[in-house]
């Protein structure tokens, strides 16, 4: 029986430097855009928060916005997560 391994990802606490530019939205949503090199504000509320990549500050696109194929995403939320086969089809006698 194999198991299964789960990689678990620690994201970026207030006080740590930011390695990626782009924007932050940290546990109560609040967003900010921080540049690399700064460190991870904390919350006026909360104090110490994690922060999660929203959006990378990436300047070559025509509406301002990041090509949505560079937005992480949560495991399994890609709609090619339900393929479970490369040959996995409706079965519609054409076999």
């Amino acid at each position: 029986m194999s198991e299964e391994k789960r990689h678990y990802v620690m994201e970026p606490m207030s006080g740590e430097r930011v390695e990626v530019e782009g924007t932050y939205k940290n546990e109560w949503g609040g967003e900010e855009k921080l540049q690399r090199g700064q460190t991870f504000p904390a919350d006026p509320m909360l104090g110490t928060t994690e922060w999660e990549l929203v959006e990378l500050d990436f300047d070559n696109h025509h509406e301002g916005r990041t090509d949505p194929r560079l937005v992480p995403k949560k495991d399994g939320s890609s709609k090619d997560a339900e393929l479970k086969h490369p040959r996995g089809h409706i079965d519609r006698g054409d076999k």
